[in-house]
């Protein structure tokens, strides 16, 4: 299974000034598998270190931070020496022991010779609990489920992938069908790493529900395992409020939702520990657009997504089945789950979403972006509904250089707006980062 992110761990292991390394990013994303494998072909050998598995490692750092007596001890643990030339250094959910994470400064300074890296699951959650991250002394690389055109390469479809990066509008429209049918598994199926590899090996909807199932089992089970207790009930609340946030028509978060009278400060550090742990993405509100955008940013008002669309899938409990019915799957919930896929894709490039909605109006628009100097707005459209009203409206304001409306439609411009299928947003984002 190819992970973009490689990519990136190679630019990192070729820097010659490389900090310690680490990947952030919630549960069953893929952090272990992606460093292992990393590892494997790209070093002679691994010290691979899990300190929620084995916690009497903790000792190790608990009398301070001699980096040269750490390595020693480590190499006991190991059974071999870490500390020689060719040997990744990994540490495993290193957000169970807070010196760890320390000391990951001192190897920055004492042994920048070192290669590590590091992840856990919990790390953002951990840094709103005291512990803290050696600002300036480490890397950051951020994970998150399979992209499209990650899922693409996982079902060895390689050639249609280069056929949407050639961006040939006539050629994709002659594959739109099968371009189609991918996205429909890909809306159920989503991105966690275990789901797909299941999907791939069995092309078994049912088999694929029960692994998402209980990645759902164990986001709940880590509630009453790491989250403060007195927040635990409220956590609870938020997790299972979402779907019906999600299917509103207005799909800002309400808290009257989760229950008659629910005001913010209630429910303030609930849905920030979710955020923390990767499982919700919020998108902020903007009323009036502007550079830079996160100076307009409305933080009281958001809409909150999942943190795979397959989940959502699972949630609703939509029947598998439904991928051979036409265009159904695409406007469930009033095209909620076009909108997460949209934002998986946005995230996985790195780009932050916000989301339009003046005062006292209907209009909104799903997303906004800023590329460089340029900002974008981004309209979903479920199936291939083609009107973009709000868009419009959004246009006369503003007048953007470029407007897009992304839905089942082929590619189509006009004047002002361009049309991009779904299939190939990924695709057309890609290529506006690297202008």
């Amino acid at each position: 299974m190819y992970r973009i992110l490689t990519e990136n761990l190679r630019e990192w292991k070729a820097n010659p000034d490389k900090k310690p390394l680490i990947i952030l990013g919630a549960r069953q994303v893929g952090k272990t598998w992606l460093m292992k494998e990393f590892g494997k072909n790209e070093f002679k050998s691994i010290a691979y270190f899990n300190f929620e598995s084995k916690r009497e490692l903790s000792a190790i750092f608990a009398h301070g931070f001699h980096v040269n007596q750490i390595l020693s001890a480590l190499s006991v643990i190991a059974g071999f020496k870490v500390d020689v030339e060719g040997c990744l250094i990994i540490f495993d959910e290193i957000q169970a022991c807070p010196e760890a994470l320390t000391s990951l400064k001192y190897f920055c300074e004492d042994r920048p010779d070192i290669p590590i890296i590091s992840a856990g699951s919990l790390l953002g959650v951990a840094s709103h609990q005291g512990t803290s991250f050696p600002v300036g002394k480490v890397e950051f690389l951020q994970l998150y489920p399979l992209n499209f055109h990650e899922f693409l390469l996982a079902k060895n479809k390689g050639n249609i992938l280069e056929l949407i990066q050639t961006a040939d509008s006539r050629m994709i429209e002659i594959f739109s069908p099968e371009l189609i049918k991918l996205l429909k598994e890909y809306y159920i199926v989503g991105g966690m790493p275990e789901a797909v590899k299941e999907f791939c090996e069995s092309d078994d909807y049912r088999k694929v529900r029960e692994i998402q199932l209980n990645i759902l089992n164990a986001y709940e089970n880590d509630f009453s395992k790491h989250a403060p207790l007195a927040q635990v009930p409220r956590i609870r609340m938020v997790w299972q409020s979402l779907l019906s946030q999600l299917a509103k028509e207005n799909s800002k978060f309400i808290y009257n939702v989760m229950r008659p009278g629910a005001r913010a400060k209630d429910f303030e550090l609930a849905i920030e520990w979710l955020k923390d742990a990767g499982l919700i993405h919020k998108v902020n509100r903007l009323n009036k657009v502007g550079f830079p955008l996160a100076a307009y940013a409305d933080w009281a008002d958001f809409k909150i997504y999942l943190n795979d669309l397959g989940l959502i899938s699972a949630i609703a409990e939509l029947s598998p089945e439904i991928i051979l019915r036409g265009n159904e799957l695409f406007s469930e919930f009033k095209g909620i789950i076009s909108e997460q896929f949209i934002l998986q894709q946005l995230l996985s490039a790195n780009v932050k979403p916000y989301y339009w909605n003046p005062e006292n109006t209907r209009s909104e628009v799903d997303f906004i972006i800023q590329l460089d100097n340029l900002i974008v707005p981004i309209e979903v459209k479920a199936a291939e509904n083609v009107k973009a009203k709000s868009l419009s409206i959004y246009y006369e304001k503003y007048k953007p250089e470029i407007c897009i409306r992304t839905s089942l439609a082929g590619y189509k411009s006009q004047e002002w707006l361009q049309n991009v299928p779904l299939y190939g947003f990924l695709n057309w984002l890609n290529s506006r980062l690297k202008l």
